[in-house]
């Protein structure tokens, strides 16, 4: 059996943006994409189970439908739903906030549509980011993928194709992962990371704030500031998040050709506050859809 909900925004609202972000990073067994819809497998607390997610063509809303397995934690599931869509965001809000930067705030009025795109689960955000420093996006998807394959488990009575559930953190940090295809010193940092999380030294949550949560990353081993900050975004939604030394942040063709320092663009981001996250989504569409020779 299934159950299903409506889960209005305020336009405007892009469901090819989430479409592209999903393609991109889809892991085969855990997640599903199709034209019209996304499903992925779930745990939440002591149950698993799956979900799927389309657009309604003539209403500003998504349709969800779920598991059965999954209806004791149905708020739950409907919160986190909305803040890995982010429809609970503002837009007319966001396109003020930026309006006075003269750079900037041609951007994001010119696309008032862009989200922050997030995970449903921050631990497999967090292993994503640990898994992708200073290699490509279809690299580290390739690895994280071998990560599945090897450890994740089955889960029961899923519609084809949702077969795995994304590796427990103890089943990370127990294993040696061997030729998984990273260096031995960010294997190391993402079997401490996922035995911090599984014993509990580590409390992965943002519910003290971004700041917080970043600190609390940044103390463990192999995990610097860009990882902190982008699993602060991506894998919690912090809309005050920000990677300032990301470098499709610098390279982004709006700062002309020179591109701009880390230093600068901190320092500029501080008339951002509290949205610097919706920066981070609309430098980095600007970076991925500008000129291709930005030398």
């Amino acid at each position: 059996m299934t159950e299903s909900a409506l889960l209005p925004y305020l336009p405007p609202w892009d469901w090819q943006q989430f479409h592209s972000h999903f393609a991109l990073r889809l892991l085969p067994g855990v997640e599903a994409l199709d034209d019209d819809r996304y499903s992925r497998s779930v745990r939440l607390r002591d149950s698993c189970g799956w979900f799927s997610v389309r657009p309604i063509a003539d209403h500003p809303a998504l349709e969800l439908t779920f598991g059965d397995s999954l209806r004791p934690y149905g708020q739950q599931l409907l919160s986190r739903v909305r803040t890995m869509f982010d429809l609970d965001a503002d837009p007319h809000t966001i396109v003020r906030n930026f309006a006075a930067d003269p750079l900037l705030g041609p951007l994001v009025a010119a696309n008032p549509g862009l989200r922050l795109p997030t995970a449903f689960d921050p631990f497999e955000q967090a292993v994503r980011a640990i898994v992708g420093q200073q290699v490509t996006v279809k690299a580290a998807v390739t690895i994280t993928r071998r990560l599945v394959e090897r450890l994740g488990e089955p889960l029961p009575n899923a519609p084809a194709p949702l077969a795995l559930l994304f590796p427990a953190a103890q089943r990370i940090a127990e294993d040696s992962l061997p030729n998984i295809g990273m260096p031995g010193r960010r294997v190391e940092a993402l079997r401490r990371f996922a035995g911090a999380v599984a014993e509990g030294a580590l409390q992965l949550h943002a519910e003290d704030g971004a700041d917080a949560l970043v600190r609390r990353l940044c103390a463990l081993p192999g995990i610097g500031p860009w990882t902190a900050e982008y699993i602060a975004l991506r894998g919690f939604g912090e809309a005050d998040a920000f990677p300032a030394a990301d470098l499709g942040l610098l390279k982004a063709p709006v700062w002309g050709a020179a591109g701009v320092s880390a230093k600068a663009l901190g320092a500029r981001a501080q008339a951002w506050r509290p949205w610097r996250a919706y920066a981070t989504i609309h430098l980095w569409h600007d970076y991925s859809t500008g000129p291709t020779d930005r030398s």
